[in-house]
């Protein structure tokens, strides 16, 4: 671990600017979801009871340059406030003479929220005067936006090099639960990645293989594989111009010793909507008119039993259509198995992506989980072994 925390560091009397992901959901100026809000609360709360004064630098949307009221920051002070407990100061720009003085004048106690950095065009040009003017308000920088970290923007990346650096409390924990996933596992190492697009996830799978002993294929993705082993999946979802590809990576499998897991059955259905008529067939059995709409219950079988003989496992993408009932089955099936294993310590799971949070809160499961990552794109580059600038540039 080559990069500090807020241990390591001594806040007393400090401003310590603290890039936060607050890109809450809001509706006619209230915050619908405060979880992201909630999730920076350890960091703001260890630096006020060092003695330290937080900063934060945040974006919100996609402004492209452009002063829009509708994105202002401004509307999110009441909603920190409650989650601080303590009084939250606006200044109306991240940079200047307001914000300078704003931070001079900030009092022990008190928290600054400066202005969507994404009003500054500058700013996902990862420009260096508009970080020299972001360092001129700090003593200290603490990056707490892992979900913010795979960009190299003037507010995750330019500034790090520019004064003092630290991981606050999520990131920290987010770097810790991934290199233990993948940097260091306990072995065997499951991961489980799901979707519909084999296309979208190639880089994840190449790098996959060669760090983990099994590897459960689910989804639409788990078709594309059924195709390059000559099977028929009819109506369902699938890209068969990758099926080469597919071929490919099953190939390299082999030869790393890394197993993968495709459907053995398969729940069929000849319309995708929720509650469909369906059946339970072998998985090269799939009628020409018929979807593929989840792994059927000898597959389950098959993969709970993977994850019993696993230590680690990590987790992106549903198994089925989750978003349809009945077809959550094996998704849901799969995730609470996951749980009970992580609830008795003999694994740790760590599981990220949009729709994976979605489909794991909606099994139950997710709050057992050793580590949800709700990243994103950070998270699923991590995975693909990508360098973050973000993470490099607390490194230096």
């Amino acid at each position: 671990m080559s990069w500090k925390t807020l241990d390591d560091i001594d806040l007393n009397g400090k401003r310590v600017l603290v890039r936060v992901d607050i890109n809450v959901p809001v509706v006619d100026g209230a915050v619908t979801d405060a979880t992201r809000i909630q999730r920076i609360v350890p960091t703001v709360r260890d630096i006020l009871a060092a003695d330290g004064k937080p900063i934060l630098l945040a974006h919100f949307g996609r402004p492209g340059g452009e002063r829009r009221e509708s994105l202002s920051l401004k509307q999110l002070v009441p909603t920190l406030e409650n989650a601080f407990d303590a009084q939250v100061l606006f200044a109306a720009d991240c940079v200047g003479a307001e914000a300078e003085l704003a931070a001079e004048e900030l009092q022990p106690g008190q928290v600054l929220l400066l202005e969507n950095t994404r009003f500054h065009a500058a700013e996902t040009k990862n420009d260096p005067d508009l970080a020299a003017g972001m360092a001129r308000l700090g003593d200290i920088y603490c990056n707490d936006a892992f979900s913010a970290a795979h960009r190299a923007h003037s507010s995750t990346e330019a500034i790090a090099r520019l004064l003092p650096s630290c991981a606050g409390r999520l990131m920290q924990a987010e770097l810790e639960a991934l290199e233990g996933a993948l940097g260091a596992p306990k072995r065997p190492v499951t991961a489980v990645v799901g979707g519909a697009k084999v296309s979208t996830k190639l880089e994840l799978l190449g790098n996959l293989i060669d760090k983990v002993d099994y590897l459960v294929i689910g989804g639409g993705m788990a078709n594309t594989f059924l195709v390059a082993k000559g099977i028929n999946v009819g109506n369902s979802l699938a890209e068969t111009a990758m099926k080469d590809t597919a071929a490919d990576i099953l190939t390299k499998a082999d030869k790393t010793g890394c197993k993968i897991v495709l459907p053995s059955d398969i729940v069929v259905a000849e319309k995708f909507e929720a509650n469909a008529p369906h059946q339970v067939l072998p998985a090269d059995q799939c009628p020409d008119n018929g979807m593929i709409l989840d792994a059927g219950p000898d597959s389950v079988a098959e993969i709970t039993e993977v994850f019993a003989q696993s230590q680690t496992l990590i987790w992106n993408g549903p198994l089925g259509a989750f978003e349809l009932e009945p077809f959550d089955t094996a998704t849901n099936a799969a995730a609470l198995k996951a749980a009970a294993l992580t609830r008795s310590g003999q694994l740790v799971s760590v599981a990220g992506g949009g729709d994976t949070v979605a489909a794991l809160n909606a099994s139950g499961a997710a709050h057992v989980f050793s580590y949800i990552s709700t990243a994103g794109g950070a998270f699923l580059e991590w995975m693909e072994g990508k360098t973050l600038p973000g993470v490099a540039a607390l490194e230096h």
